[in-house]
């Protein structure tokens, strides 16, 4: 079974990679994401989305509202915010846990 994963913002610590490596089919999204870019990049079918840019954290509600069956990962260094960790299904600081053990849990 093939997943559907969209990584949304840079991937310095290659966890798209190791989601690929998985058998997991990646779109990535960088830059300002927006509710039109989810979409196109396909979030309502998608049953992972990773982001790595806690600056994006308000992406999280929005991914939520677009689809109730999308799990939502957040794979950076910095702290999550508060409005968001109800709707988080996990938070993982790359710096403890390698991108390869990440990916294999979330296919697995």
């Amino acid at each position: 079974m093939s997943m559907d994963v969209i990584v949304a913002g840079p991937d310095e610590d290659d966890i798209a990679a190791a989601l690929e490596a998985e058998g997991a089919t990646v779109a990535r999204l960088n830059g300002v994401i927006s509710r039109p870019a989810l979409e196109e990049a396909g979030i309502v079918d998608a049953d992972l989305y990773v982001l790595t840019d806690i600056g994006q954290a308000t992406t999280i509600p929005i991914v939520c509202d677009l689809s109730e069956d999308v799990r939502t990962v957040a794979y950076a260094r910095d702290t999550i915010p508060e409005f968001v960790k109800g709707q988080l299904d996990l938070a993982v600081d790359p710096q403890l846990m390698d991108a390869g053990i990440v990916a294999d849990e979330l296919t697995s």
